[in-house]
């Protein structure tokens, strides 16, 4: 992936709030209250991990910044998003999926087209775009390829390509390195910091790995299970690029350290509430 030189700080501060969960809950047809009075601000520019043992409720948050439900208690906010005559925000999001769940009968090209062509676009007039997000995933001369032709690593930069031609404001990622072999991982991790800090866009990032998380973010949330809730949050001060010096640091160590006490103080309160 190629992207615009990085700033030499994370982006964290006073920034202005791009979307705002007001305690939000989200309790399902089965009964399972899976989200519980959840308060969270994502601020503009910031790469934000959820972090939490699987049932805590970060996939369902993310499904519900996405507007792909609705919480069942609270609001979700988009303070400086225009809305719609019906009132709904116009979000501007990508969504990046666990899979990439690519159309196998599609080229490269025509998955990534996909989004655009259910807006109305023809192929012709989606072109540019569509060869723009594949130059930034490192995937242009792959567009007249099939899913089959392309390893795993290859085939989730094609979902994030997918994501990026709409080009959102907000980009949201449900564990999708999770599957990938660790060198492809961090290969994706690398890559994935040097578009977010080259395109300024807003990322939430689901994880399970304390790991992935500080090497990422700029801030982690920690999630309790049964509900899924908020137990403390962790600001990540490294600055950016980061690279496998810092993975090789004392300061990456010790907020590693700082992010597993913060998870294990959360596994020990999902275990007391049971």
């Amino acid at each position: 992936m190629a992207a615009s030189p990085a700033p030499d700080s994370p982006v964290i501060g006073p920034r202005r709030a791009l979307v705002s969960l007001n305690g939000v809950s989200k309790r399902f047809a089965s009964g399972t209250l899976a989200l519980s009075a959840m308060t969270l601000d994502i601020r503009e520019g910031e790469f934000v991990s959820l972090l939490g043992p699987s049932g805590c409720g970060k996939s369902t948050a993310l499904r519900l910044v996405a507007g792909l439900g609705t919480p069942s208690a609270g609001t979700i906010d988009w303070p400086r998003t225009p809305h719609d005559a019906a009132g709904t925000p116009e979000r501007e999001i990508g969504f990046v999926f666990q899979e990439p769940t690519l159309m196998p009968w599609a080229t490269v090209f025509k998955n990534v087209w996909l989004p655009l062509r259910l807006k109305g676009l023809s192929q012709a007039a989606a072109r540019d775009r569509v060869m723009e997000a594949l130059a930034m995933v490192g995937l242009d001369r792959f567009a007249g390829a099939y899913p089959r032709e392309l390893s795993g690593g290859m085939k989730m930069r094609v979902s994030i390509a997918r994501a990026l031609v709409t080009r959102p404001r907000l980009l949201l990622m449900d564990e999708p390195f999770a599957a990938l072999d660790e060198i492809t991982r961090i290969k994706l991790n690398d890559d994935l910091l040097r578009l977010w800090q080259g395109q300024k866009w807003t990322i939430v990032f689901v994880t399970h790995s304390v790991f992935e998380s500080v090497y990422l973010s700029t801030r982690i949330v920690v999630m309790a299970a049964r509900p899924g809730r908020v137990i403390e949050e962790v600001a990540v001060d490294a600055p950016y690029p980061r690279g496998n010096d810092y993975r090789l640091s004392a300061p990456y160590n010790a907020h590693c350290r700082t992010v597993s006490d913060a998870l294990m103080r959360a596994i020990m309160v999902a275990a007391e509430s049971k």
